[in-house]
Parts: structure tokens; sequence; C-alpha cells
């Protein structure tokens, strides 16, 4: 029986005999397959469920969103100075993914269209931790279960949800140790695997530190015969695409410090040794002690569980190498005086799911006395066995308090909107903000507020105010150049570093806050004339409003409750809509609702009116006197509803809207 069909003249047909091969190809694989397929499937569900609403949006997913934004729609490497403070190649496969499936014109917010890119890295590293799982040995169930843990855990959720390079390097790196792993072809397998690693140090550079465990792997799996040459050939391969991007810097002449220049050592110097070191583990308030203290509010079971896998895994020789790969991660976070980034345990989560599935096994192999397993001395088997039976109870343990813990975890990703209050605030700012404004935000609405027809110099993310030559050239003035700045939680922290940032908060009032604590979203309005000065102006203005206001609650055409005209004399309602008022007032009367914020302008000046006309014709009437007054006074819109009338003024200048209404 041939595997082909034959024209006459006996050549193969080569459709058939790849349609065959194929058809092969899924024989062979069909059980792994059917375990595999549902377990990516859910992992892939449940990250991108409610992937929107839950991490709110932070800062350096805005960065890396707005970088491959900026690939594919202004076709520069980055939205601002490309200071290679990382390698780019991350955002690169961001912005491949976002333009081959047309991302950013799927979502209201750019960073969603990202977040969707994660859904894809995190599936694929699914795909792999199940392919590496079966490479060291172990049986399908125990791969799947690797991949659950790797996808499920509220820990790895979190952050594989979050627009981080990391996730686009996580595929590379398991490929490298897939490859490495390779049964046939091993040249292939250890160029492809150099070729890997070095895909994932140009997605993110801390990945390098697990070059020499790949090597260690490599150097078992080589054969004696032809390891010089292998190893040779595969370090050829990396040192090649290292060298790339030392050979971009330096053709760009940006390689070595100069005056007016960016360089990559000076991006390798700050990343190595001058950037500020994120403190102990051990010091409460540090940058590394809040970082590991999210970790573990998110996932405590995981993180026991995973470093104790690793530290038994040391002592199984097929995973040894990945082992001690995750205890040196782990030790690295002890380091005096290092730098601990917020994602990093993203390298560990499917190395640390993968021996916990791995040790699970060998726990069970153990006991129930498998002949792979059995000691060469009745010692040893007992040995093994206890071990075996002590680990199977600490996985019960483990389970029984990650059950409702990850159950109550995953409900929250899957059901609450966090972002919201960054959504109302892009919201508000588009509807509101005049589009010449020049505001300091967080990169997060950078895309979003350029796309909203904000010109691309007014949208200053806030680092770059004094760290960017191009943008303090447009900024002079520093923060007094600005009229808005944007605070968010990334603002909150991570601009107490930038004097200018901090000025332009301190001289500013609140126009409109959204949400509360760290997920509050504050526009402030900027007063580059001083915050002493904006406090007297603030100070005038509601004087100004009282008097407007009680007089005008003294007028008998005015029908309103006492709650209502004490909103009045407490010169809490706009000036604006007092004046209209008073217009229409002049030949009529008309019964006006207790006053209501805005959505997020709690605390501001009413700029809302809702009244009620003694008719339709007499409502008709008080639109045309509304429409008809000049711009100083003129609504933003009237909506009539029989003789129901909803009136909205503009958003005024802070310095007669910062009251407290009640």
């Amino acid at each position: 029986m041939t595997a082909s069909i034959t024209h006459t003249t006996g050549i193969p047909v080569r459709g058939t005999t790849t349609a065959t091969g194929v058809r092969l190809w899924f024989q062979v694989h069909a059980r792994s397959l059917a375990w595999l397929l549902p377990v990516v499937a859910i992992a892939a569900v449940v990250q991108a469920w409610n992937m929107g609403g839950i991490p709110q949006r932070i800062d350096d997913e805005g960065t890396y969103t707005a970088q491959a934004w900026a690939i594919t729609h202004l076709g520069e490497l980055t939205h601002y100075t490309y200071w290679y403070d990382h390698p780019p190649l991350g955002w690169i496969q961001i912005a491949g993914y976002t333009s081959l499936t047309g991302a950013f014109a799927r979502y209201p917010f750019a960073v969603e269209a990202a977040r969707e890119a994660m859904v894809f890295f995190a599936a694929v590293s699914a795909v792999l931790v199940f392919v590496l799982a079966r490479r060291l040995g172990t049986a399908r169930p125990t791969a799947a279960i690797a991949v659950l843990v790797f996808g499920l855990s509220p820990l790895a959720l979190q952050y594989h949800r979050t627009v981080y390079i990391d996730n686009v390097a996580t595929p590379w790196l398991l490929a490298a140790f897939v490859l490495v792993l390779s049964r046939r072809q091993q040249l292939a397998g250890f160029v492809g695997a150099a070729a890997c690693l070095g895909v994932a140090v140009l997605s993110k550079e801390t990945y390098l530190l697990a070059l020499p465990f790949l090597v260690w792997m490599a150097f078992r799996r080589a054969d004696p015969s032809t390891r010089r040459y292998t190893l040779s050939v595969a370090g050829a391969v990396l040192a090649v695409i290292g060298g790339g991007y030392i050979l971009l810097a330096a053709v760009k002449g940006e390689l070595l410090p100069s005056a007016g220049k960016v360089s990559l050592l000076e991006g390798v110097t700050y990343q190595l040794g001058s950037r500020e070191a994120s403190g102990s583990l051990f010091t409460g308030g540090s940058l590394a002690n809040e970082a590991a203290s999210q970790w573990w509010a998110l996932d405590p079971v995981f993180i026991v569980l995973g470093s104790a896998a690793a530290i038994v895994g040391v002592f199984l020789r097929r995973v040894r190498p990945i082992a001690a790969m995750l205890v040196f991660l782990l030790a690295m976070m002890f380091r005096p005086n290092g730098y601990l980034p917020v994602p990093y345990v993203i390298m560990l989560v499917p190395f640390a799911a993968l021996l916990v599935a791995y040790v699970g096994e060998r726990a069970v192999l153990a006991l129930s006395g498998i002949t792979a397993f059995r000691a060469r001395t009745r010692f040893r088997g007992v040995s093994r066995r206890a071990l075996g039976g002590a680990w199977a109870l600490v996985t019960v343990a483990a389970l029984v308090a990650a059950v409702p813990l990850w159950g109550s975890q995953l409900r929250g990703f899957l059901v609450t909107d966090l972002d919201k209050p960054m959504a109302q605030a892009e919201n508000w700012i588009g509807d509101n903000v005049d589009k010449r404004s020049r505001m300091l935000v967080d990169d997060a609405m950078w895309v979003d507020l350029v796309n909203d027809g904000f010109a691309r110099n007014n949208v200053v993310w806030y680092y770059k105010l004094d760290t960017d030559g191009a943008v303090e050239k447009q900024s002079p003035n520093g923060w007094k150049d600005s009229d808005y700045v944007v605070t968010t939680d990334s603002m909150r922290t991570g601009g107490n570093s930038s004097s200018d940032v901090r000025q332009a908060i301190a001289n500013s009032t609140s126009v409109a806050t959204f949400g509360t604590g760290n997920q509050a979203v504050d526009v402030r309005q900027i007063h580059p004339q001083g915050e002493t000065t904006a406090k007297q102006e603030i100070t005038k203005a509601t004087d100004q409003r009282k008097t407007l206001g009680t007089q005008l609650a003294e007028n008998p055409a005015l029908e309103a409750d006492s709650g209502t005209k004490s909103q009045f004399r407490a010169g809490q309602v706009d000036s604006r809509a007092m004046i209209a008022l008073g217009q229409v007032l002049a030949d009529r009367s008309v019964r006006v609702d207790r006053f209501t914020p805005m959505t997020g302008e709690t605390g501001q000046a009413f700029r809302r009116v809702v009244l009620h006309a003694s008719s339709t014709q007499t409502a008709s009437r008080t639109e045309q006197t509304l429409e008809a007054m000049s711009s100083a006074f003129r609504p933003t819109s009237v909506e009539r509803d029989g003789d129901t009338l909803t009136i909205v003024f503009p958003t005024t200048d802070p310095t007669s809207t910062a009251v407290s209404a009640s």
C-alpha cells in the first residue's frame, strides 16, 4: 500500500502526500491533542474573559502599547525618543500581532488590543508548557495539570493579562527548552534553541539569566561525539542575534554616549547599575517588598508550592537544570541593592507550574511503586515512598487551601471592572476638554487621546516631561506649559521622582474624579500662576456665586424646594447656569429640580440643570431663549422632553468650580 496516489507517469501527487502526512501526524498525536486542546482553551478563555476590566490599566502597559502603535501608525520605533531602556523586539511583536489581526480597530481603548495580544502569547506559552512537560517524561494528564496551573493561578492570570514584554519573551524561552530536548536532528534543535533564546532576550533582557541553565541542559543532551560542534554553532547563532542589536545602535551612531544623543551603553548602565534599587524584600514600604506583597496577595499557595517544588526538583535528575534555574531566579530577588521589577515573576510562573506538576507525578509514582522508580535497595525504596507520601500530603494541603482562594480570585477576574474609572476619565476628557489643551497623562491614555483628536505633542507622557530633550524643548516653562494633569496610581507613585510632575499636581485643582482608592483617576486643571493665587481666585469666584445664588433663590418666579435654594445660596451652582436661569425667569416661572453632579464631578459646581415649564409651549420658548444667549453663557446641550428641559453647560474654569457640593 503506497502513501500517495500517482499519475500514470508514476510521479507522486504532492498535495496527496502532504495531506497524508498531516493525517498521520494527527493520528500519532491524537491522545496528546485530546488532553492539550481543552486545557489551553480553558486557559485562553479565562484570560480573555473581562480582560479589559481587571487589572486596571497601568502606565507600563500604555508604554508598550503606544510603542507598538507607533510602529504601525507612525512608522517609528517608539512614540518618544528610543533610548535603549529595553530591546525593541517585544513591542515589535505586539505591533505585528495587532497589525495582522486589526486589533487596534476592534477596541475602544488601545491597551485592550495589546491585551488581546497577551492572550495569544499566553496560549502559545501554554502549548509549550505541555510539550516541555511531555519531553521531560511526564504523562499527558500531568502535562495538562501543568498547563492549568500556568493558566489559572491568580498570580499568573494577573500578569498574563497585563501588557508586559515579559509575556512576549516567555514562549520563546519555553521554545528554547523544548528544542534543546529535541530527540532528533540535534544540531537543528540546538540552533533553534539558540535563536529562540536570542529572540527572548531581545524581547526582555532579563531572560538572559536563563542562558547558563539552557547551556547546562544542552550539554547534558548533546551527543558526546558532536557536542563541541553543536554547542559552538548554537553559540555563534546566539552571538549573531545579540550582535544585531549592538549593530543597530552602532549604525545609528548611538552605541556610545555623545552630546545630545541617547546611547546603548547608557541604557545598559541604567538597567544594570544607575537605576534606583528596589530595596530589601524584608523592608516594609520598599519597592521590592511591595512587589512581593502583590504577588503574595494574589496566590500564596502557588508561591509556596512552586518554591518547594523547585527545591525538590534539584534532586530529580531530569528536571535539575530547570529546577536550579528557578532556585537561582528566586535567589536573585534577595540580592542586596538590586532592582526587582514587578513583572519579574512572569518568567518564573511557567517553570514553577511545570515543576509542581512534575514533582507531584513523581510522588504518586514513588507511592505506587512503579518499576522505573523503585530503589535499588529496600532502604532507598522506603525513603522514596516516605518522601513521596510527604509531598502528596503537601499537595493535598495546597489543593485544600487553593480551591477557595482561586475560586474567589477567579470570580473577581471574570466579573470585576477595575478599569471603569480610567475609561470614564478618558470619555470625560474627550467630551469636555478643548482639543487644543496640553495634558500630562499616564501613558495608558496616550494612544486613546491622540486618536480622539488631541495633538500628539500636546499629550505628554508625564515621565518624559523632564527626561526627554525633545519634550523639554516643547515645554520651556516645564509644568506651567500644560493645561491639565490626569493623575492615576502610576503617576501618584512613579511621578514622585519628577519635580515638574509634583509641581503640576500641587498647583492644580480637580475638575473631575472617577473611582476611589488606588483606582482613582483625577482630572486636574493646572494653574500656572501658582497654588496660592489659584486659591484666592477660587474663594473670590465662590463668593460671587453665593451672591448671585442668593438673589436667584429669592426670585418669586423660581419654583424650587428648600434644599435646591440652599444649593443656590451656597454658591454650588455654575454661574452661567444661574445667569441663564435669570434670563428665563424674567418673563415666566419654572420649577428647578434638586441639583446633582455630573458623573465624576462630585465637589464641583453643578452645571446640569433640570427644569420644568408650565407647558410644552413655555418649554419651547425657554429652549429658544437659552439657544439665543451669547456664546459665553450658551449651554452645551439642551434636551427637551415635553415640558422638561435638561440643560448642560460646558466645564468651567477650575477657579470657579473647586467647591464642595452637598
